[in-house]
């Protein structure tokens, strides 16, 4: 079996020494998500894709909460985050301010998430467990995207999707700015 003497795992310190934290201008909104693991799960990879914030809106729960925690890992103390009640308020607000509104969601005009014309800032909109988003925050998206489903499940659980769509749109946002990594 081969063995590569150059290749360890970095320590704590080495990690903590090289980090950067750019902000991708992207606001997460969670729309009436309901578990609080899945909050939790968010938070912490919305903290290791550098998202700008989070907007906990309608039923979502807020920190501090064990629950959210236990998934997170305290990343509700490094991800700027706040709670807004309604959420199709939130969004007319960050168009406003000229962010593109996203949806993640199977609806008749979505696109695959690999496809879709991004601008940047943009906010990216997750909904609940069961029902997704809600029929008036679809309306007042400027797009919907999904990711394409080879399996059985028509879905995959909410902290999961959002994980990938997030990552890949982080990876685009680093190619305009040219960034590396």
């Amino acid at each position: 079996m081969p063995t590569n003497t150059n290749l360890r795992k970095l320590t704590f310190e080495e990690l903590q020494a090289a980090r950067t934290v750019v902000r991708l201008p992207l606001v997460a909104l969670l729309d009436d998500v309901r578990s609080l693991h899945n909050v939790g799960s968010i938070f912490r990879t919305a903290d290791g894709a550098g998202v700008e914030s989070l907007l906990l809106c309608g039923i979502t729960g807020t920190p501090p909460r064990a629950e959210i925690r236990k998934t997170s890992l305290g990343a509700e103390e490094s991800v700027p985050w706040r709670y807004e009640a309604h959420a199709l308020q939130a969004v007319e607000r960050l168009r406003r301010q000229g962010y593109q509104i996203v949806a993640l969601e199977q609806t008749t005009g979505s696109v695959d998430f690999r496809r879709a014309e991004l601008s940047f800032p943009l906010c990216l909109i997750v909904g609940h467990e069961f029902t997704g988003i809600s029929d008036s925050l679809i309306a007042a998206s400027d797009m919907a995207v999904d990711i394409p489903m080879r399996g059985i499940k028509q879905s995959l659980n909410v902290a999961v999707a959002f994980g990938v769509v997030v990552y890949e749109f982080a990876s685009r946002w680093m190619a305009l700015q040219n960034m590396v990594r």
